[in-house]
This record gives C-alpha cells, sequence and structure tokens, in this order.
C-alpha cells in the first residue's frame, strides 16, 4: 500500500531556490594522522621552543589534536625523539665506496650531517642521546663502515672511526647551537649558523692571549691570531682534517715490489746498457 493511498501525502518538489541554492560546504576533512605528521609537527615545536620546550601536550597542540591521539603513533617521548632522529637521514645515502677517494667522500659525509643537524634547533643533543642501530638506521651505519674498510683501514680502527666522527660532528653543532641560543637570548639572530657575537669575541680573546707576559705563556702568545676565529666552517674543516689524517696514518703502507730491470744497479763484473 502507497502512503498516499495511506492518506498520507507526498512531500513537495524542491523549490526553485532550493534548487539553485549550492550545497552547504561541509568542514574541510582533516588530514589523517601519521607518524610522518607527528614528526614534522615535532619538528616545528623544537624549532620554536627547543629540546627542554618539546612536550607531547605541545605537538598534540601544534596537530589540533588530543595527547592521547598522538600514542597511537608513539609510544613515549623518547620513541618520538628516535622518529625525528630517523628523519635527519631522509633523502640521503652516502655513496659507493672509493678507495682513491675515501676522504673526499667522507669530507662530504661530515659536511652533510653538519648541515642536517643544524637545520634543525637542539638537533645535536637529540643525535648524541640516540645510537642508529635501529633497523631503518642500519643501512646507514653498514655503508658509512663500507668506506673505511674499503679505504683499507684495519678493522679494529675502521670500527671506531665511525663513532669518532659522528662524535665530533654532534659536539661541534652542540656547541653551535649553544652559541645560537645565547645570542637569541642577548637579542642576537638565531637563524644564522655562524655565532652572531663571536667576531668581536674573537678579537678580545687574540688580544688578550697577545698581552700575557712571553715569559710564562709562550705559546698562548705565539698561536694567539689563530687559536680563535670567526669561521665556523673553517674551524669545523680543520678539526675534520686532523681526524682523516690520523685515519689515514693507519693504512697499510703500499708493497714495495722488486724494481723494474731498467732500474736495477748492474751486477758486479757486467757492464750496463749501452
Amino acid at each position: 500500500m502507497s502512503d498516499a493511498a495511506a492518506g498520507t501525502p507526498a512531500p513537495p518538489p524542491p523549490s526553485p531556490w532550493e534548487r539553485e541554492r549550492p550545497a552547504r560546504a561541509g568542514a574541510p576533512a582533516r588530514a589523517p594522522l601519521t607518524r610522518e605528521r607527528v614528526a614534522e609537527a615535532a619538528l616545528t615545536v623544537l624549532d620554536r621552543h627547543g629540546l627542554d620546550g618539546l612536550s607531547m601536550r605541545q605537538v598534540a597542540a601544534e596537530l589540533g589534536v588530543a595527547v592521547s591521539a598522538l600514542y597511537a603513533h608513539v609510544s613515549s617521548k623518547d620513541d618520538l625523539l628516535e622518529l625525528m632522529y630517523t628523519r635527519l637521514f631522509d633523502g640521503y645515502a652516502l655513496p659507493a665506496p672509493d678507495p682513491e677517494r675515501w676522504q673526499e667522500q667522507l669530507r662530504d659525509f661530515a659536511r652533510a650531517w653538519r648541515r642536517r643537524l643544524l637545520s634543525h634547533r637542539d638537533m645535536a643533543r637529540i643525535s648524541m642521546g640516540h645510537v642508529p642501530f635501529t633497523a631503518e638506521l642500519l643501512p646507514h651505519v653498514e655503508a658509512l663502515l663500507a668506506l673505511f674498510r674499503t679505504a683499507g683501514l684495519p678493522d679494529r680502527i675502521a670500527a671506531e672511526a665511525g663513532d669518532l666522527i659522528s662524535t665530533y660532528i654532534d659536539g661541534f653543532v652542540l656547541e653551535e647551537g649553544m652559541w645560537r641560543d645565547r645570542a637569541a637570548r642577548h637579542g642576537g639572530t638565531a637563524a644564522s649558523p655562524a655565532r652572531p657575537d663571536w667576531s668581536e669575541m674573537a678579537d678580545e680573546m687574540q688580544n688578550y692571549f697577545a698581552s700575557l707576559p712571553a715569559q710564562d705563556f709562550p705559546h698562548l702568545r705565539a698561536l694567539s691570531g689563530l687559536m680563535v676565529t670567526d669561521s665556523s666552517d673553517e674551524r669545523f674543516d680543520i678539526g675534520l682534517e686532523i681526524i682523516l689524517r690520523g685515519l689515514a696514518s693507519y693504512l697499510p703502507a703500499p708493497a714495495t715490489g722488486p724494481l723494474p730491470q731498467s732500474e736495477r744497479a748492474p751486477e758486479a763484473g757486467t757492464a750496463p746498457d749501452a
């Protein structure tokens, strides 16, 4: 039995103005929460507040979600820090090892890693607290060890070399970050990787060292113009070069085979070739 037969009036057709009225726009669909979005939000909070100001609550506020929503993607703050650290490796891969260019390849690696650490505030502190032995990062460790072993470094030295270089980079960038934060607190800019107030301080320190009594501080006086420079890039490269030359000293000496016939001394009683 139809509604009309039951005495229920059928709904009227839509009026012309209703047919022409655009549909009401609903709220835009919220992008689903993912580990990638959580990491990006955490990096934004890190740049704004530093590591000491980073919290799960701040990250949730950045995403516009409840704190409880984060725990579907990260189990704890330590897990979040590890996720942020892993993101540093995105898009980077070491080249195939070349024993003829191993020092150049390591220079490129060190400079690239320093740039990545400098790209976010306090990332060096996070790096120093996390070892890259997760499933995602083991291939990077393997590739770095391949550079050392293919170059011919002894296994004991190769086993320590990666940690040595990584610790140097982390420590150097940590110092840079401390100076950036200090400059920001005193009205300077925190955006520059160079020490904003370092040039004036460097001059003061050089002048102070040069004024010390020569009989008590001969070496400080002699090196006063070299110990303190205003170029972080130069300081970084010199420190890296010291490490690389030290590693190179462990390479086995090249094998020396017998001299070619033309270079041998003539045997006794024989005349040299004319």
